[in-house]
């Protein structure tokens, strides 16, 4: 599967979840490729949570995402399931006016409400397109990556450095940069080079060209 030239839409429930999922893949391709990143809730009505919209601009910076090129939502965090229709409507908008050839989301493995309901719209919505999902390692249980793409020691370096913008997450262990950097040594075993970003196969759309 070829990424440059195509339009590829990441889809994150929260600040963070993009970057968590598939920074290193982001940063890979994001100077080559047609990129938007969508992510659903600011979490701006959590007051503790106040910095996490600017921390999620410097991060997607680092990744060499420009802010044009990010998009927040207007959902609330934790009762995405009170707002499927409402969801998967955005949702059919956003295919009209960014029509994407390939999207990231959330892992079906995922077991954090939001992402579960988002990734379940994003499927209804985005109907005849290749839909991959992404690991979250806090919230996915019995995820394994069916498809492994390789990533430059560079683009494991950018996602360690995004990930570090998040001050307010500074002490939660799943930001911390040996497990980050683990977790894609060990998809690039699975995929025999050095490093590889994973993911698990939501739907793949394609054809056999000459």
């Amino acid at each position: 599967m070829n990424f440059y030239g195509k339009k590829v839409l990441f889809l994150g429930a929260h600040p963070d979840d993009i970057e968590l999922g598939c920074g290193a893949l982001l940063h890979h391709i994001a100077k080559e490729t047609d990129v938007l990143c969508v992510t659903l809730s600011d979490n701006q009505k959590n007051p503790e949570l106040s910095n996490v919209k600017g921390e999620h601009l410097k991060s997607m910076k680092i990744l060499g995402v420009p802010e044009e090129k990010i998009i927040l939502g207007p959902f609330t965090t934790r009762v995405f399931p009170d707002a499927r229709q409402e969801i998967l409507e955005y949702f059919l908008k956003l295919r009209k006016e960014f029509n994407p050839d390939l999207i990231f989301t959330h892992s079906k493995q995922d077991v954090h409400q939001d992402h579960n309901t988002m990734t379940d719209e994003a499927l209804r919505a985005f109907r005849g397109i290749t839909v991959l999902g992404f690991d979250v390692v806090r919230s996915s249980y019995g995820f394994f990556p069916h498809f492994l793409v390789e990533v430059t020691e560079e683009d494991v370096n950018a996602k360690i450095n995004a990930l570090a913008e998040y001050e307010t997450y500074r002490d939660r262990y799943y930001f911390n940069s040996e497990l980050t950097r683990s977790i894609m040594v060990r998809h690039g075993a699975l995929a025999e080079r050095p490093l590889a970003e994973g993911f698990d196969i939501l739907r793949i759309v394609g054809s056999f060209e000459k």
